[in-house]
């Protein structure tokens, strides 16, 4: 049992790059597909697809890596859970972090539904801050 399924998302995603695994499969949920889409809008991993498997859908994230192959790197240098169950992070419109000057993303949900900060920024939304993502 998992008591926080997007950190075990997030985990599961950072030890494939750490081991330099060239996918990863998750345990499906809406708002996990979410999040992967975003971060396939924003260029930090190749593919999403959705199995069909039975008795658990998963999903199957193909990572993206830069470089030649002896000296490969992960796109994504850091991935970190912000709100948890135990400690949920909200912020308003006017709070919503930058990272790293633009350069990374806050993925969050709003009552639009899970969008980046930016995304959130530019609509007028807050909301619950999820993840980093640089």
């Amino acid at each position: 049992m998992h008591s926080d399924p997007i950190a075990d998302m997030l985990t599961r995603i950072r030890n494939a790059l750490m081991a330099g695994h060239p996918s990863v499969a998750i345990p499906h949920s809406k708002v996990k597909v979410a999040i992967a889409k975003i971060l396939l809008q924003e260029g930090y991993i190749e593919d999403v697809s959705v199995g069909d498997e039975q008795p658990v859908k998963m999903i199957h994230i193909t990572l993206k890596y830069w470089g030649a192959r002896r000296t490969r790197r992960p796109v994504i240098t850091k991935i970190d859970r912000v709100s948890k169950p135990g400690r949920r992070v909200y912020v308003g419109k006017g709070d919503i972090p930058w990272i790293l000057s633009g350069m990374g993303i806050a993925i969050m949900t709003t009552p639009q539904g899970v969008m980046t900060g930016q995304q959130a920024r530019r609509q007028g939304f807050g909301g619950e801050v999820l993840c980093y993502v640089y």
